[in-house]
């Protein structure tokens, strides 16, 4: 190691940054976190630099520049735009004792600028001491899915209760007291956006003397898989599972997803096939809760967003008569991956103005009564579950007076490995699914323009 991390207190300390361009203007983005104050060495500001000058935030240095420029700097940032003057403002700067940066010349830096993860007042820096700023910039894109963005919040939280844990908590008790805090209920409220009811919970805990029985603690977070593709999942799914004791998880949950869980965490399979379930709802319900009643982490994980067609009511109803703290986490749903493989929007201007998820099977394993209705001009209509029932869905819109040109289009396991897609019309697109031989998982999609031929307007209901 040639370089010694460690953060430096900023308040009222003098940054100089020499430049006045763009290069100049990165720096003073990063400076302005910080309460710094900052004095921008050049002859002329580009715009957004002036316009730090003009609010007060930094000053304009002119004139000569010398040694004395940079003395008494705790940082300086060399940033001029022109490698010869960037090396005489370096030895400046050097010899007015002050540290170093000049912009990608990490031969003449004292000081490397890390990238930064900011979760004020939790700050992780990562660097490379300037030999390969690209791959820190990518370590830093993985720890920013570990944090949760609220993260600092909770932390500052923390600290300002730090005393009165110190006056209320035995000292024998305050480690497992911060334990349950960062691991337990306090902080997964927190992360939901409940920070009311996370400082409540402290509080009370701090008042009662101690953290309450661990036992207690259990939580389930209904968390969307998304499509497939592991790297559609948002930041808050993947913390999810990192944090995780059990998951519970379906058959169109793509292995790579679990991937990204705690490697210790348990992983039990509760798939389920429409006419073929050896895990029943009920009994699923039943499971989730009694692990959480057991003080453990729960994620029901399920492909897509668990609020489409994902019966989280159930899981819901479940956990809030049993008193669990229960967590939807939003998935990408198959529909808008299956538009964004196919290298299309849902919607068009003049073209679609409204998009219509529906299910094509109902609870019995039947085909949803009234489809036909859902296909009015300017609609596209998102069949989920409509692989068993091509047939009739075909002869209900063309019944319902859709034309055969009306473009239909089939996507098969969106942004997986096995991905397909059929683009057809309403007249070919279930000979193109037999020859094709699609199978579900697999959304259909629909478009009726507005501008629909007179046959088809208006569309006659069924009887």
């Amino acid at each position: 190691m040639k370089t010694f991390p460690m953060f430096l207190k900023m308040d009222g300390r003098r940054v100089v940054i020499a430049g006045g361009g763009e290069q100049a203007a990165q720096k003073a983005r990063l400076l302005c976190r910080t309460e710094a104050h900052l004095a921008l060495v050049a002859p002329a500001l580009d715009d957004e630099l002036a316009a730090l000058v003009d609010s007060g935030r930094a000053e304009h240095v002119t004139g000569p520049v010398t040694s004395g420029t940079f003395r008494g700097a705790a940082l300086v940032f060399v940033a001029s735009g022109c490698p010869a003057l960037d090396a005489a403002l370096h030895a400046l700067a050097t010899a007015a004792g002050a540290p170093v940066n000049v912009v990608d010349r990490p031969d003449l830096c004292d000081a490397f600028t890390p990238s930064i993860v900011d979760r004020d007042p939790v700050v992780v820096a990562i660097g490379t001491e300037g030999a390969a700023p690209v791959l820190a910039r990518q370590i830093k894109t993985r720890v920013e899915t570990m944090l949760d963005p609220r993260l600092g919040g909770f932390a500052a939280l923390a600290g300002r209760l730090r005393g009165a844990v110190e006056r209320q908590v035995p000292r024998e008790g305050r480690r497992a007291f911060w334990r349950w805090a960062f691991d337990g209920a306090p902080r997964q409220l927190h992360q939901r956006g409940a920070e009311r009811e996370a400082a409540r919970r402290l509080k009370e805990a701090i008042a009662a003397g101690g953290a309450p029985d661990a036992a207690t603690e259990g939580s389930i977070a209904l968390v969307g898989a998304g499509p497939g593709a592991a790297d559609l999942l948002t930041l808050r799914a993947v913390r999810h599972l990192q944090e995780a004791d059990v998951i519970f998880y379906d058959r169109l949950v793509d292995p790579g997803v679990l991937e990204l869980a705690r490697r210790d965490a348990e992983r039990v399979f509760v798939g389920k096939a429409v006419g073929a379930s050896a895990w029943p709802q009920d009994r699923i319900c039943e499971v989730i809760v009694s692990a959480a009643r057991r003080g453990r982490r729960v994620v029901r994980l399920k492909g897509g967003d668990p609020g489409i067609f994902g019966r989280a009511e159930e899981e819901l109803a479940a956990a809030r008569a049993a008193g669990i703290a229960v967590e939807i986490v939003p998935g990408v749903t198959a529909a808008s991956a299956s538009a964004a493989a196919l290298g299309r929007s849902l919607t068009e201007r003049n073209v679609t103005d409204r998009v219509v998820f529906a299910t094509a099977t109902g609870a019995d394993g039947q085909v949803v009564a009234g489809l036909a209705d859902l296909a009015r001009p300017g609609t596209s209509l998102a069949l989920y579950m409509a692989v068993r029932q091509v047939p009739a869905i075909a002869a209900g819109l063309r019944a319902q007076g859709l034309p055969g040109e009306t473009p239909v289009d089939v996507v098969a396991a969106a942004t997986t490995g096995a991905e397909r897609r059929i683009r057809s019309t309403l007249d070919r697109f279930t000979a193109a699914m037999d020859a094709a031989g699609i199978a579900s998982p697999a959304v259909i999609l629909v478009t009726v323009p507005k501008a629909a031929p007179a046959a088809a307007l208006p569309l006659r209901r069924s009887a």
